[in-house]
């Protein structure tokens, strides 16, 4: 990332798919993924609001740029995944944030992810169809 300084602190997330390299260093409040502005990366509101709620709650939305290089997965996995990223690194500036931040239960990673195909099926619960003649 060319625009990182090296005093950037440096997390990553993940979920389902999607993996985000989150840098945050001190700034006015600018969040730049995969070299676009937030508002040209995600068009729904709700993806924008997912990974600002971090910054919000520690009330350090203007405080620091934010630059995320995330790629796999779909765009609210990604959103997911650059929340998560966020969080790690705010609790590597300030560990006195960790409490607030577990309560809304934004550091918690989610386990979820896609079930693998069985052999002997059609899907990874789904069962080819049963005839008794």
């Amino acid at each position: 990332m060319a625009n990182v300084e090296r005093n950037a602190v440096y997390a990553t997330g993940r979920r389902k798919e999607a993996v985000a390299r989150v840098w945050l260093q001190p700034g006015s409040g600018k969040v730049t993924i995969n070299h676009r502005d937030i508002d040209t990366y995600f068009g729904r509101a709700t993806s924008k609001m997912v990974l600002r709620q971090p910054l919000a709650l520690t009330s350090q939305t203007a405080n620091f740029d934010v630059y995320v290089n995330v790629a796999g997965g779909g765009l609210s996995g990604q959103a997911n995944a650059i929340r998560l990223g966020i969080t790690r690194a705010l609790m590597k500036v300030n560990a006195g944030f960790r409490g607030a931040l577990k309560s809304a239960g934004y550091v918690t990673r989610d386990p979820r992810c896609k079930e693998r195909k069985k052999y002997g099926q059609r899907g990874a619960r789904a069962r080819f169809q049963f005839s008794k003649r």
